[in-house]
């Protein structure tokens, strides 16, 4: 098989470690391993030291399983395998299409999501949000088709922060199933809501034809732990996970499983350590876009630490960036990395430093000439 470059990582590849100002990453503060073994309560991290370097179970810990279980209503840890969310993404892409498969996905979106069923040698239809970047199901049923094998779809979403009502959901699931398609459902923002009124189920918990995928690098602010899970009820789809996962990473590593058990169990501090932060950090850029908003085009998301907002101003989004980045060091990512039309970028306001950020791309608008 052969694969696509990934735009959205060979673009922060350039700048993720030399540009002193992120704006763009789509994960919050992550803990230190100090912060996280301070939660530790039930005494796992006391046994660090006699942890067994050595092959894991390739489902993952019994264990972390069993606490990731506690997140779903309709599941058994028989229904969840660990894997490294990215990985997840690409194994499930791979054993549920065939070239010639017709797929429908949330767009825009991460570039995997997508690329590796047009890779494999589908065809796929891009279901878009509206100038509001709201997803209307009305233009979703407009794209299904007698041969629709897979619906993709990402909420909270990446990178505008959107979400669709439990009666939208439940209404696309049931599109889905009335049509014998399959669901894969990219939840990685999930917990990570606003209002806890509009948290949505995991569709695992409401499909039988579905796999979820969740993890830590997002909501729990430990991307470093590559630790991530498919859940599915569909026990011929997880059978086929576990043999596709024998070619990539066979199991998981041992003490990633370990630290992922104390921040599962202590899930409630972690996910409002993060909530904290964005709350804070949505307060300033709402400033910064009152400031702004005769260019900065500012729509507040209702979920995750990442917006979408357009830009308005002379010359293309991808000069701005790549200027703003050069000259002081701020990154922002441009609508090109998605390979959408429409002039957006995405920013991120999962990190502490972010009014330090924005002070600083305050000096550049203030001496650009591209604003409107």
């Amino acid at each position: 098989m052969k694969i696509s470059p990934f735009k959205l990582e060979r673009y922060f590849d350039k700048y993720e470690f030399s540009a002193p100002y992120l704006l763009s990453s789509s994960d919050c503060e992550p803990l230190t391993l100090e912060e996280l073994l301070s939660l530790d309560t039930s005494g796992i991290s006391a046994g660090f030291g006699k942890t067994k370097l050595g092959y894991t179970e390739s489902k993952g810990n019994p264990e972390l399983r069993e606490e990731i279980c506690k997140l779903y209503t309709n599941l058994t840890p028989d229904d969840i395998l660990t894997l490294v969310p990215e990985e997840g993404i690409f194994i499930s892409m791979n054993i549920l299409l065939e070239k010639g498969d017709h797929v429908v996905t949330t767009f825009p979106g991460y570039q995997s999501l997508y690329q590796v069923a047009v890779d494999i040698g589908c065809e796929v239809s891009k279901w878009e949000p509206d100038e509001n970047l709201n997803f209307q199901v009305g233009d979703l049923q407009q794209l299904i088709r007698p041969n629709t094998k897979l619906l993709v779809i990402n909420f909270p979403h990446n990178p505008t922060g959107s979400m669709l009502t439990e009666k939208e959901l439940t209404q696309v699931v049931e599109l889905a199933r009335k049509n014998n398609i399959t669901i894969f459902s990219d939840e990685m923002y999930r917990f990570m809501e606003y209002d806890e009124g509009n948290r949505l189920s995991s569709v695992s918990d409401l499909y039988e034809n579905s796999i979820s995928l969740f993890g830590l690098s997002k909501t729990f602010g430990l991307p470093g732990l590559r630790l991530g899970w498919l859940t599915t009820r569909n026990q011929e789809f997880m059978q086929r996970l576990i043999t596709f996962k024998d070619y990539t990473t066979i199991c998981n590593n041992a003490l990633s499983e370990k630290l992922g058990i104390i921040a599962l169990q202590q899930k409630e501090a972690v996910i409002a350590r993060s909530l904290s932060i964005i709350q804070t950090n949505l307060a300033e850029i709402e400033s910064f876009a009152k400031q702004n908003s005769s260019w900065f085009k500012w729509r507040t998301p209702k979920a995750g630490s990442i917006a979408f907002p357009k830009l308005d101003i002379q010359g293309s989004v991808m000069d701005f960036c790549q200027d703003l980045v050069n000259k002081k060091g701020v990154m922002l990512l441009p609508h090109n990395v998605y390979d959408f039309s429409r002039p957006h970028v995405r920013i991120g306001f999962g990190r502490k430093n972010l009014p330090e950020v924005l002070d600083v791309f305050n000096s550049y608008v203030k001496d650009s000439a591209v604003v409107a």
